[in-house]
């Protein structure tokens, strides 16, 4: 009977950890809006004495802001705040969370949704990836080509609890 009493208050412990501790620990991630390099020539050998290469200038991509919107509180557990970006650079796609503080949870996930206002399913999203932090400046990289025509927000959704943690509606600058 002692033995059973134990084992459980052990579960009862390490549930009570998988659960309650995401809402104490933040994480943090800083990472740089991105920017490609991309080289260009500058000149040619001219003559054939000549055995060097092209001297290459560098070039910065221009990033563009195609839609943005602002991270909404859900409740007291699940809220976040900060700005989320659709940008381009070049050729590549990028969501970007711009310096949020998002409330954690366990098991958290990004989606491009379909829907707005905070509503979400699977059949009107698409798997952007599992949130890199709590808190700060990141980007994910959208599957290229990636068409956003009809995506209007962002979902940070919680898998264990299908539960809404906070979202962005997407919207042109």
């Amino acid at each position: 009977m002692r033995g059973a009493a134990i084992v459980a208050a052990i579960l009862l412990v390490i549930v009570g950890w998988y659960l309650g501790s995401p809402l104490f620990i933040r994480t943090t991630a800083n990472e740089a809006l991105p920017i490609t390099l991309a080289t260009a020539p500058s000149s040619t050998a001219t003559s054939a004495a000549s055995i060097s290469s092209p001297a290459a200038t560098p070039r910065t991509a221009i990033t563009t802001v195609l839609r943005r919107g602002e991270l909404h509180y859900v409740d007291t557990l699940h809220n976040g705040k900060g700005d989320v970006l659709l940008i381009a650079v070049d050729a590549k796609q990028f969501l970007r969370f711009e310096d949020v503080a998002i409330t954690n949870a366990p098991d958290v996930h990004v989606y491009l949704s379909k829907d707005s206002g905070g509503k979400w399913s699977d059949a009107s999203s698409t798997y952007v990836g599992a949130l890199k932090a709590t808190n700060g400046s990141f980007n994910y990289e959208l599957a290229s080509p990636f068409d956003l025509a009809g995506y209007s927000s962002v979902i940070v959704w919680c898998r264990a609890f299908s539960v809404l943690v906070t979202w962005a509606d997407l919207e042109k600058p």
